[in-house]
């Protein structure tokens, strides 16, 4: 396995996308993006995604000169159209007037419609917290992989959640989660690297244990909690997905299998005015002393350490930042055909 550094993976998927039609300020921003999913350790939504966004641009099921808009704005909401392009673009754009409407509303909701994937949930809620704020995020996935409860049908999405927390002296604290067992993206970098699943991330459509990844379109993504996933799934969908008017449900287009049709993505943001509910530097300080509670709380036998959400992500990056990003053979083989398809340098 060789590495890249963050430079040279920026400077790579913004090569990419610029022969594939996309301005350089465009591609630049999404590159950034990508490269911290891959900093962090979401391996299955940074460069990893690459070939499979230039694909759907290059089929035509994704707009490469998009321009994102508002086309719904209120004093506490708002309303994205993403113009069916690279997905990132809409998100971050939406996170924009959350921030600013929250800061004189108290709370703002800012939802996407028209979008597209935009990798890991976590980048979008640590928009709202990096500006002093509490931001949560909620997306529908980009394919159904879940049945609903005691069905075969699969009608839902991994429809992520990531909340993000500031704090004062410690990391913030920074939930990313599925609300499936284990995100689909993690199957398909299985599935590259050729390795099996773990029991208990997908069942076939006997109920049996589906550990062959390369089989996962025979499977379903098994909900976390049982039917209390599900019931998160749904509502998460209802509220990323059908109140802006995006897709859900059998409207969801599978992004996996399908080049050229238009997956209206939806998406939401909101943003928690901490300053609304009181002194905010004493939240962070409380979000301190809460974080060395836990982490200083009575361990189980064997357990060497109690993480809080977001510190193993922290340091990965830090380690990632210092030694590069892990390439696998196959990952790296891809990219470089890829690399040779558009007309783009290869990854250094």
């Amino acid at each position: 396995m060789s590495t890249a550094s963050a430079e040279q993976l920026r400077r790579f998927i913004a090569g990419v996308y610029g022969r594939v039609g996309v301005p350089a300020d465009q591609a630049a921003a999404v590159a950034d993006l990508m490269t911290q999913a891959d900093l962090i350790g979401s391996d299955g939504h940074g460069v990893f995604r690459l070939p499979q966004y230039v694909r759907r641009i290059r089929a035509g099921g994704m707009n490469p000169r998009a321009t994102p808009h508002l086309v719904q704005d209120h004093p506490a909401a708002a309303l994205v159209d993403g113009d069916n392009g690279l997905g990132h673009l809409a998100t971050s754009l939406a996170a924009r007037p959350a921030i600013e409407k929250a800061r004189t509303q108290g709370v703002a909701w800012c939802g996407v419609r028209n979008g597209n994937h935009a990798g890991p949930a976590n980048l979008y809620a640590r928009m709202v917290q990096e500006a002093g704020m509490i931001g949560l995020y909620l997306a529908v996935g980009s394919a159904n992989h879940m049945p609903p409860w005691g069905g075969l049908e699969l009608l839902l999405s991994t429809n992520p959640i990531a909340v993000a927390v500031p704090a004062e002296d410690e990391p913030p604290i920074v939930l990313d989660m599925a609300t499936t067992v284990a995100a689909y993206g993690k199957v398909k970098v299985k599935a590259q690297r050729g390795e099996t699943m773990p029991e208990g991330w997908m069942i076939d459509r006997t109920g049996a244990p589906l550990t062959d990844p390369k089989r996962s379109a025979e499977g379903l993504l098994l909900p976390i909690g049982g039917y209390k996933g599900y019931g998160l799934s749904l509502i998460f969908g209802l509220l990323a997905g059908t109140l802006n008017g995006a897709a859900m449900g059998r409207d969801v287009v599978d992004f996996n299998a399908d080049d050229t049709s238009v997956t209206n993505t939806g998406q939401a943001i909101l943003a928690i005015n901490i300053e609304a509910f009181g002194d905010a530097a004493g939240f962070r300080r409380n979000v301190d002393r809460l974080s060395r509670e836990i982490r200083e709380s009575e361990r189980l036998p064997g357990v060497e350490r109690i993480w809080l959400p977001g510190e193993q992500s922290r340091l990965t990056r830090l380690k990632r930042e210092t030694d590069g990003v892990p390439i696998p053979q196959a990952l790296r083989a891809t990219l470089d055909r890829l690399a040779d398809e558009v007309g783009a340098p290869r990854l250094a």
